[in-house]
């Protein structure tokens, strides 16, 4: 029996990839398999991949006949899967020894839906440790319980996919798939469905998972029309939790998350071209104007100056 699956989504990281494998060989079992989705990569990614996997057991790539975005890689992934454990890796990013084993370890010994960790942040030769924003360790948590406060980063503002494990069971719940066509943002609709549709979940300070930051071609680095999808993406966010039980309470946060997004891409607008930045500006604007004024302004409550200025320009 499979115990864990490794899904590792694949564009353009034939600079990386070598790192990538090397860290799953060092974390390898008979129970673990590894699956590469190469999501039609403009580079030597292929090649890169099919020499690599040849000493990494269990290992199989598939690929996507057009490029399809990271979304519909971990979906492709996941149904490639068939252990009763599942999680994720990006195909520029790689893993410390033993931090598989440790993942198995602590979400059988919590007995949780999912287990989050901690990751290490790196950025050139620089490394920074970034913690889950939630302090309650190693015990089973209601997943809803970390969705609040309003104006403190909780675990819906650290939707990392690949900085925890899930268990299998939850795709029959409905769960873990993310939402095919999203280019970026894709784990926001994510988390937020498992945080508050997931019956138990732990974290645990693993600091094993290393995430390369400013890696040129990557998309957070590209100003194109791709980055645009996070409308789409928070947009679903709204849409289903407007039938949550607690709708008047978590909207808010939401809401708030929101609005620190699209200020952060109308502020750093001058990497787009002019036609993109001309969409990015409409689409925020109609999206802030779809928000009761009284919703908006009560999630703007705390936010900086310069934000709430940009978020009110927006929306008038």
């Amino acid at each position: 029996m499979t115990t864990l699956s490794v899904i590792v989504p694949c564009y353009n990281v034939s600079a990386y990839i070598a790192d990538t494998v090397a860290g799953l060989v060092n974390n390898a079992r008979d129970d673990f398999e590894f699956v590469f989705v190469e999501d039609r990569s403009t580079d030597d990614t292929f090649e890169a991949l099919t020499a690599l996997t040849r000493r990494l057991p269990n290992s199989a790539v598939v690929r996507h006949e057009e490029n399809r975005g990271l979304a519909s890689a971990r979906n492709t992934g996941i149904d490639r899967a068939e252990g009763r454990l599942i999680t994720f890796l990006d195909g520029d990013d790689w893993l410390g020894r033993g931090h598989l084993a440790a993942l198995v370890d602590a979400i059988d010994r919590l007995g949780v839906d999912f287990v989050r960790t901690d990751h290490v942040q790196v950025t050139g030769s620089q490394r920074t440790l970034q913690r889950a924003p939630e302090g309650r360790r190693d015990t089973p948590l209601d997943p809803r319980s970390s969705i609040l406060p309003v104006g403190d980063s909780s675990m819906v503002d650290y939707p990392y996919a690949w900085a925890g494990v899930y268990d299998a069971s939850l795709l029959d719940r409905g769960m873990l798939r993310f939402t095919d066509g999203l280019r970026t943002a894709e784990d926001r609709p994510w988390i937020w469905q498992l945080h508050r549709s997931a019956e138990s979940y732990a974290v645990t300070s693993l600091h094993q998972i290393f995430y390369r930051r400013g890696v040129a071609g990557s998309l957070t680095q590209i100003g194109d029309v791709r980055q645009l999808d996070f409308v789409k993406a928070f947009d679903q966010v709204l849409a289903e939790l407007a039938d949550d039980p607690q709708a008047d309470l978590l909207m808010p946060k939401a809401i708030r998350g929101y609005c620190v997004v699209i200020a952060h891409q109308l502020r750093d607008r001058q990497r787009f071209s002019r036609s993109v930045a001309r969409e990015l500006k409409a689409l925020t604007s109609g999206a802030l104007r779809r928000i009761p004024g009284a919703e908006l302004e009560r999630a703007l409550a705390g936010l900086d100056d310069e934000r709430r200025t940009i978020i009110r320009k927006a929306a008038a």
